[in-house]
C-alpha cells in the first residue's frame, strides 16, 4: 500500500543554476547530495517540510543513461500559510510570478524557475 509521495524528480538543463534557484531564491535546503558515476543529484525541501522532497537531476545525463524516460517538468502545487508574504518575496527577488487568482479551493498564483518551468502556490 502507498503511504506518501517521497520524492518528485525534476530534470533540469542547467542543474547547478537550478540548485541555486531552489536554495538561494526560494529558501529550500539541500537535504542530500549524491553522486553515482556520472549521475549527480541534489535533494531539496522547504525548511519546514521534509516529508516530500524534490530531486534536481541533470536532464542531459539522465536522457543519455535512461533513454525513453519522460523528462517533462511535473506540475507541482505548493501550499503556503504565509501566501501574501511569499508572493511579495518572490516578486522582490525578480522571480516571474503570475497574478493571484481566486479559485473555489482558495487563492493561487504561479511562479517560474530559471528555465521557465511554472509551478503553483495555493494559500493553505
Amino acid at each position: 500500500m502507498f503511504t506518501k509521495v517521497g520524492q518528485v524528480m525534476l530534470y533540469l538543463d542547467h542543474q547547478e543554476e537550478g540548485v541555486k534557484f531552489w536554495t538561494e531564491q526560494l529558501g529550500f535546503v539541500i537535504t542530500s547530495e549524491e553522486k553515482n558515476g556520472e549521475m549527480k543529484w541534489f535533494e531539496v525541501t522547504p525548511r519546514d517540510e521534509a516529508e516530500t522532497t524534490i530531486v534536481l537531476h541533470d536532464k542531459e545525463v539522465v536522457a543519455r543513461l535512461s533513454p525513453g524516460l519522460n523528462l517533462d517538468t511535473p506540475s507541482l502545487m505548493f501550499y503556503s500559510d504565509r501566501f501574501d508574504e511569499l508572493y511579495k518575496d518572490l516578486q522582490s527577488k525578480g522571480i516571474t510570478v503570475g497574478e493571484i487568482v481566486n479559485m473555489p479551493t482558495g487563492r493561487v498564483f504561479n511562479f517560474a524557475d530559471h528555465e521557465e518551468n511554472y509551478f503553483a502556490v495555493m494559500e493553505k
